[in-house]
């Protein structure tokens, strides 16, 4: 029986544990907002909730539950553009997520937006503030 250590990680990347998983579950901090992204998208796809609400910006984090939707089924992410300027506290990743609802299959082409702050401990960590969503 394999474990979760020997599962690709729901990002596309081979190793979970070395990839999202030390965010997730590992207690790391994502250094960059692709590294958050990724681990963000990895929790979608494992209906992390909670690590969902953490890395959400306080002020534009909704109420309502972000992985109520159990019939969707992400399968791929596809990290397009990320822009930070050196010094700067904000930063965006433009991805592409592919999912499937009800086998039927669909994608979110979004830009998202991220902010680094100091958390409650006043260590600093990117949080996800709100995204766009261009014309295809």
């Amino acid at each position: 029986m394999s474990n979760k250590k020997d599962k690709a990680c729901p990002c596309g990347q081979p190793s979970f544990d070395k990839c999202c998983g030390r965010f997730i579950t590992g207690g790391q901090i994502p250094a960059t907002a692709d590294l958050l992204m990724r681990s963000r998208y990895s929790a979608f796809a494992l209906r992390d909730e909670a690590y969902l609400r953490a890395t959400w910006f306080p002020d534009t984090l909704p109420e309502e539950e972000l992985t109520s939707e159990t019939d969707v089924k992400w399968i791929g992410l596809d990290i397009k553009k990320h822009q930070h300027v050196a010094g700067s506290d904000e930063a965006t990743v433009e991805f592409v997520a592919r999912f499937k609802v009800a086998g039927r299959a669909h994608r979110l082409h979004e830009i998202s937006n991220f902010v680094r702050q100091p958390d409650a401990a006043g260590q600093m960590r990117w949080y996800y503030v709100d995204g766009s969503f261009p014309e295809d």
